[in-house]
């Protein structure tokens, strides 16, 4: 399948060389310490990831879903949010998680098996992770519609992937939004992979266009490079609060990654097209920028690096001392309240469990 052109109407702010670019529409304007503040962002999340992929083949998480590559995506959307905007991840938001303080060992336990979740929604503006493709959209818009009845001036940013553009559950959430006008940002990371299969085979057009045919605007933007993500983001969050309707963006880079640890993408992906995609990675291109304008030196980003290797060791750390939980908990949060049937169930559960034998007993 012809691949899409990746240049067409792409918002780019920075080259994969580090060189800066103006743009008529979408600019930025920063301190010396937020640039540098972008750069930490990536570095410490990619870190993080590494150390997590390290943990599940060392056999400590169940599963493990990387970000590699995407770091600047995440990051850019996720540093333009206010305080009060809800974010509905997918299950790969790791960097937006980190922007709205989630701890690192939260999304760790969760993929443990020590946590169904393991922060408050309500506290941090960030949902639970959904590993149903779509389901979020639908979440986010409901949500959306929520707060514009209420009065309120924040602004929903619901995060999916192209694979997930291929569901029904999003083509309704795009329509709900533009009919009730819900100030909610679509973000759409287009890694070019939904598992095995490139994105050529999903759309024959670019996913960004596809908000024109639901009433609202579209725009694609160079996900490598966290200055365009920060500044769309920020403009397309403005648009939603003013009662102007939805946004769609679409992030345009590269998952460097599998898909999960449980997926061999040597097995699809072409070494070429990863080879050329390594070229474009997002923290060499902020941190070539630094080093051009004069706002970072080596010294920097030794800190960087080692700050990111003390938080590896605390999660590992971390890891290996959480304790199992109690085995009913799964029944735990089925409903809001007690149910009948479940507590049959977890009795059940538990008189089957009395059958064996505790070890060494």
């Amino acid at each position: 399948m012809r691949r899409q052109d990746e240049a067409e109407d792409l918002v780019q702010l920075l080259t994969p060389e580090g060189e800066r670019v103006a743009h008529p529409e979408y600019d930025l304007d920063l301190s010396k310490s937020q640039y540098r503040g972008l750069y930490r962002d990536m570095a410490l999340v990619r870190r993080i990831d590494r150390e997590a992929f390290a943990l599940q083949r060392l056999g400590e998480l169940g599963m493990w879903i990387p970000c590699l590559g995407q770091e600047a995506a995440q990051i850019g959307s996720g540093r333009a949010l206010e305080p009060d905007d809800h974010v509905f991840p997918s299950y790969r938001e790791h960097g937006v998680a980190w922007c709205r303080g989630i701890a690192p060992l939260a999304l760790m336990g969760m993929l443990r098996g020590t946590t169904n979740g393991g922060w408050d929604p309500r506290e941090t503006r960030f949902h639970l992770y959904t590993i149903v493709l779509g389901a979020q959209t639908l979440h986010a818009v409901g949500y959306a519609m929520g707060v514009r009845r209420d009065g309120d001036d924040s602004a929903v940013v619901a995060y999916f992937g192209d694979g997930a553009a291929s569901e029904g559950d999003v083509s309704e959430a795009f329509n709900f939004a533009a009919v009730f006008n819900a100030p909610v940002v679509f973000f759409c990371q287009n890694n070019q992979w939904a598992i095995s299969h490139p994105v050529g085979r999903q759309s024959r057009a670019p996913i960004y266009q596809r908000a024109r045919g639901f009433g609202f605007p579209g725009v694609r933007v160079d996900g490598n490079d966290v200055l365009a993500c920060l500044a769309v983001t920020r403009a397309a969050l403005r648009h939603v609060r003013s009662g102007a309707g939805p946004f769609l963006i679409e992030a345009y880079t590269y998952r460097m990654g599998p898909h999960t640890t449980s997926d061999d993408p040597g097995r699809y992906q072409p070494a070429e097209e990863l080879d050329e995609w390594r070229k474009k990675d997002p923290i060499a291109r902020i941190r070539a920028y630094l080093l051009r304008e004069g706002m970072a030196d080596e010294a920097f980003f030794t800190e960087v690096d080692e700050e990111g290797d003390r938080m590896a060791l605390e999660l590992r750390d971390g890891i290996i001392a959480m304790p199992d939980p109690p085995v009913d908990a799964m029944f735990d949060h089925v409903y809001a309240d007690r149910h009948a049937l479940v507590e049959e169930e977890r009795a059940w559960y538990a008189a089957y469990l009395d059958r064996f034998e505790e070890p060494g007993a």
